[in-house]
């Protein structure tokens, strides 16, 4: 009903930028947060950034300053802007949307893509 599809990671030297974008689709009445996630290897999945559609953007204490989500609800797109990466953000990056889906009962749901891998090098 609801597919999440990101795009955008790679391999970047330490101090480069990358732009990841994650686009919605399916049976979507409305989204209320969009959010991204990342995993390291041997780490648990952690929340980098979340943008609720109306209200205040968290992020990641590591992250702060340095990354920037945005949204854009027409499109039903996410995107996460990377600065000043470093070897510890190295990790498979997640999108996260809640979404009430458009067909009866419209309930919330949890919706996950498949990831993008974000390799910084040193």
């Amino acid at each position: 009903q609801v597919r999440l599809v990101e795009s955008g990671g790679g391999l970047v030297q330490a101090g480069g930028s990358l732009r990841l974008s994650c686009a919605a689709s399916g049976s979507i009445f409305t989204i209320p947060t969009m959010s991204w996630y990342r995993q390291a290897p041997g780490n648990q999945r952690e929340l980098v950034a979340a943008m609720p559609s109306g209200g205040t953007t968290t992020y990641a204490d590591s992250v702060k300053g340095r990354f920037t989500i945005s949204r854009d609800n027409a499109k039903m797109e996410v995107y996460l802007q990377m600065n000043s990466l470093k070897p510890e953000d190295t990790a498979v990056y997640y999108c996260n949307a809640r979404v009430v889906v458009n067909t009866p009962p419209r309930r919330l749901g949890d919706y996950w893509g498949q990831g993008t891998q974000v390799t910084v090098s040193s």
